[in-house]
């Protein structure tokens, strides 16, 4: 049994409590397009469904130009990059030079997306392209984007197969996450949940 002595209050005036120990997130590349139509790639952690059924919502800071690009385009791709591609997300984290372009773009191959004006990143096993739902403030200088997800697009060899066990698939075919702050982990071994009998979601 754990004592008050075990624990460390955290002073939440000292910073973001998020810095203080690493956390699980998925790592994906948010995809726009720029003004001028150049394809822009964002890294981003802070993600995730929305409920149950087609929707994802990622935050975001409207400093970015992730965030301007889809105000002004209504719509927004989502990549899931697998470990092997941990490199091409650092590269879309790059900083902008002094005419506002990030150079290192240049290196990441992709192709348009299928029903959304937008580009998705090359060799990815999953897409996502959505159309903006909604922009919801109010989190210090940050927002949560909504949106509605209207095409999705996967390579066979990661959809779940009621013909292929889950754990194999995971083995074969690990996931990329994020352990913020600022390390990452590639997931292959993975184990069946102990649901509790007549557990429903």
């Amino acid at each position: 049994m754990s004592h008050a002595d075990d624990w460390v209050m955290l002073d939440l005036s000292d910073g973001p409590i998020w810095e203080r120990a690493f956390f699980v997130h998925p790592l994906v590349l948010i995809g726009t397009l720029e003004a001028n139509g150049n394809p822009d790639f964002a890294p981003k952690h802070m993600v995730t469904p929305l409920g149950c059924g087609n929707w994802f919502g990622f935050v975001c800071t409207p400093r970015h130009s992730t965030f301007q690009n889809i105000q002004r385009d209504g719509c927004f791709t989502v990549s899931y990059p697998p470990p092997d591609q941990v490199l091409l997300t650092s590269l879309a984290a790059s900083p902008r030079n002094e005419c506002c372009d990030k150079p290192n773009l240049s290196a990441i191959a992709s192709r348009p997306a299928r029903l959304v004006d937008g580009v998705v990143v090359d060799d990815c096993p999953f897409y996502l392209e959505c159309e903006l739902d909604r922009i919801v403030d109010g989190f210090d200088h940050y927002a949560l984007i909504v949106g509605r997800i209207v095409a999705a697009q996967a390579r066979p060899v990661v959809l779940r197969d009621v013909d292929r066990d889950d754990a194999e698939i995971v083995r074969q075919h690990p996931l990329l996450a994020y352990l913020a702050p600022g390390r990452f982990a590639s997931i292959h071994h993975s184990q069946g949940f102990p649901f509790p009998k007549g557990f429903h979601q």
